[in-house]
């Protein structure tokens, strides 16, 4: 059989004038540490991130980030739209109520709660206030001609809808 190369780390030692120590073949001796070339030194495992890696993520966190906060002031604006369509939904079906059992239309939307028809004033979610724009009804179509009362109620906000119409004309 022939020389065989060692496994491992070690390497063939030549010796002086290509030949080791021993009858005239070659001897295995492994490198010390400090002679080994970097290639051969053990890796050890480094703890942590690259400042290259945190910024990648950075970036696409930041990407994410700014893809989702218009999403989600569409979603509060609608929000905020669809409420006040039902406060004015509810507004308007409790004065026709009241106007229909009283035979007279409301003064103030304070009438409507201490009526009970309504346990509160509704808030106006764009205006965020409890204040409402009130319609008075015409005199001479009134139900009372002598006391004409509420007739509608719209927002007190000059904002624009996402219709391109404006609150205060819902």
């Amino acid at each position: 059989m022939g020389n065989h190369m060692p496994i491992g780390n070690a390497l063939w030692n030549h010796g002086a004038g290509g030949r080791g120590p021993g009858a005239g073949g070659y001897a295995p001796r492994a490198i010390e540490p400090a002679l080994r070339p970097p290639a051969l030194l053990p890796r050890r495992r480094l703890r942590g991130f690259t400042f290259v890696e945190l910024m990648v993520v950075i970036t696409i966190i930041v990407l994410l980030i700014s893809m989702a906060i218009p999403i989600y002031n569409n979603t509060i604006r609608r929000t905020n739209e669809s409420v006040l369509h039902n406060n004015l939904f509810t507004l308007r079906t409790v004065i026709d109520n009241y106007t229909g059992d009283k035979l007279k239309a409301p003064q103030s939307l304070q009438d409507l709660v201490s009526a009970g028809y309504l346990r509160e004033i509704p808030w106006d979610p764009i205006a965020r206030t409890q204040e409402w724009t009130i319609i008075m009804e015409d005199a001479s179509q009134s139900v009372s001609q002598s006391e004409p009362g509420i007739f509608d109620v719209k927002s007190t906000s000059s904002k624009m809808s996402s219709e391109g119409t404006a609150y205060s004309t819902w």
